[in-house]
């Protein structure tokens, strides 16, 4: 709050007495004060100086107290006006109130009324600046910024978008009020319809790379941040959402197949970059998916890639191993139940289809499911309703299906042990992930990947794997994939004592399944007699075909050690 002697107020009335009562009791008061006469007088010092605060009488000779606050109204909107006249009427109290005034108060203006009155004014006048002030500076911001941005009401309507939503979405001034959601714009209106649940839910939801048709048709990836605007106590007054054009990265890294890190999964390699580009093409389609692949490829990953990449990635992910639950338990797992149902049945109890309801539910190892499970399954998938054990009345739910086996469902049908009609319902679109053996071009980024992660969970500090470890890596079949890849590298974080995991940090389990291939097959081989501490620095020197460093790393010593003994 400035304090009075920063503040400049005029005083306009034609009655010389009352300019100088009210002046003089303004500037006891501290504040700076001018007088004027008439209505020119007026716009003489209104040109001269900056005011924070005008008194004005109605009845001005010539021109009448009104016209000047129109004047100001319209030239200087950041000054507070307050009427005053002898002849108060109920209508030009209206009038004044109506054009801008702040106040109106009536002759013969009261010590104690005119102090009050000024300090409310520019009380609010202090208010009105902040506001204003804070209005410029969010408005140079939401000009400046180069993604397009649009706001909405709390009845739904659009309020404010910047130039670039304007250029590129096709936006229009006159849209201004329009229900949001009703605006052709020539696209899907995903964004718009999205930020009205983001204000009816009161959830921040984000919609990462999802196609988008400009106003001009041309088709665009775009990734959409949306948040609700709140009040001071919690109400929600609209939501903004601000749309990024992801296009040309998108088709970049499509291009140079780049992408080596997606949702948890890794790999640059040709057949997990298409398995990428089909998450991507089906993460907002609401079809149920089947992931094939061994054991240990991440179908789990694939799975929750598929959820957190789409519309629903605010919504429940819900989890359901099939094969490690008897038939009865599975399902009252999947279905829920009610008190009394069975025994042990204490208590209702929720589904996992109910707690997924909005979101998606991921089925693994779905080929282990008993027939009665299979048959109240297939009716979900046609009806999306269940009953709970134990219970008649159905239960309507918004599900996502994707399961997950390394099993052949088709073989299966063969055999007569799946049902075809439920078969068909899962195998709607199958995403085949490939083994690890298929993907060795991703050895080396898994390998860092995994590094760090244990660096991090050990408090370790391993740079990277040496050249032979590299070369186990790419001679092995790797039946377990990714895990026990995974496994190895933990293995290897734990006992290596150094910067680099060399052959002797490497599992026993690992380096007895290796398959020799070239002369690493005496390096295999020595490296199993060295942990059984029975290898010679002769046998090293053989083994390594006389390269001393790679017969150090055999007998876990060093190289200086190494040359030490040989001057012996």
């Amino acid at each position: 709050m400035l304090k009075p002697a920063n503040r400049r107020i005029l005083i306009v009335d034609d009655e010389e007495g009352i300019r100088y009562t009210l002046g003089l009791l303004l500037k006891k008061e501290g504040y700076r004060v001018d007088a004027a006469s008439d209505f020119n007088t007026a716009l003489e010092c209104l040109q001269t100086e900056k005011y924070d605060l005008a008194f004005i009488d109605i009845m001005l000779s010539g021109e009448s107290g009104i016209g000047l606050l129109k004047y100001i109204k319209s030239g200087y909107p950041e000054i507070q006006v307050v009427m005053c006249t002898g002849f108060p009427k109920v209508e030009s109290a209206a009038e004044a109130v109506r054009l801008g005034a702040f106040d109106y108060i009536t002759k013969p203006i009261r010590h104690e009324t005119l102090l009050l009155v000024t300090r409310h004014a520019l009380n609010a006048k202090v208010i009105n600046d902040e506001r204003e002030l804070y209005r410029a500076n969010l408005d140079a911001i939401f000009h400046s910024i180069s993604d397009s941005i649009i706001m909405i009401d709390r009845e739904g309507r659009l309020s404010q978008f910047n130039a670039t939503a304007e250029h590129v979405c096709g936006y229009e001034s006159g849209m201004i009020g329009d229900d949001a959601a009703m605006l052709d714009m020539g696209c899907g209106r995903v964004c718009r319809k999205a930020l009205l649940e983001t204000m009816q839910t009161r959830t921040p939801r984000v919609l990462n790379r999802i196609e988008c048709n400009t106003s001009q048709g041309i088709s665009r990836i775009v990734s959409i941040n949306m948040n609700p605007i709140t009040e001071a106590d919690g109400s929600v007054r609209g939501a903004v959402a601000v749309i990024r054009d992801e296009t040309q990265l998108a088709s970049l890294e499509r291009t140079l197949k780049k992408r080596g890190h997606f949702h948890g999964l890794i790999g640059t390699s040709e057949p997990m970059q298409k398995v990428f580009s089909l998450i991507e093409a089906l993460s907002d389609v609401p079809t149920t998916v089947l992931i094939n692949g061994e054991s240990g490829t991440g179908k789990e990953l694939v799975a929750a890639a598929l959820h957190f990449n789409g519309v629903r990635t605010n919504k429940p992910f819900v989890k359901v191993n099939c094969s490690a639950l008897s038939e009865t338990l599975l399902e009252s797992e999947l279905f829920g139940h009610v008190r009394g149902a069975f025994t042990g049945a204490i208590s209702d109890k929720v589904g996992r289809f109910q707690k997924a309801h909005g979101g998606t539910l991921f089925l693994d190892e779905i080929g282990d499911i008993s027939p009665a499970v299979q048959m109240r399954l297939l009716r979900v998938l046609q009806e999306s309703e269940f009953e709970r054990v134990g219970e008649s009345t159905p239960t309507r739910v918004d599900v996502r299906i994707i399961a997950a086996t390394n099993q052949d469902l088709a073989e299966k049908v063969r055999q007569g042990s799946f049902r075809q009609d439920l078969f068909y319902r899962l195998n709607v679109i199958r995403i085949v992930l490939p083994s690890l053996k298929q993907r060795r071009d991703d050895l080396a980024l898994l390998v860092g990947h995994f590094i760090a992660r244990f660096n991090d969970k050990f408090n370790r500090n391993i740079k990277d794997v040496s050249v032979d470890v590299l070369d186990i890596f790419r001679s092995h079949d790797w039946p377990g994939n990714v895990r026990e890849l995974e496994h190895a590298i933990e293995h290897a974080t734990v006992l290596c004592k150094s910067e680099i995991i060399s052959a002797q940090d490497l599992p026993l389990d690992l380096l007895t399944a290796v398959k020799p291939v070239l002369k690493e097959d005496a390096f295999i081989e020595s490296r199993q007699q060295t942990v059984k501490g029975t290898m010679t620095l002769e046998e090293a020197l053989a083994m390594a075909d006389g390269n001393k460093t790679r017969a150090a790393s055999l007998l876990g010593i060093s190289r200086r050690t190494i040359y030490r003994h040989l001057e012996e």
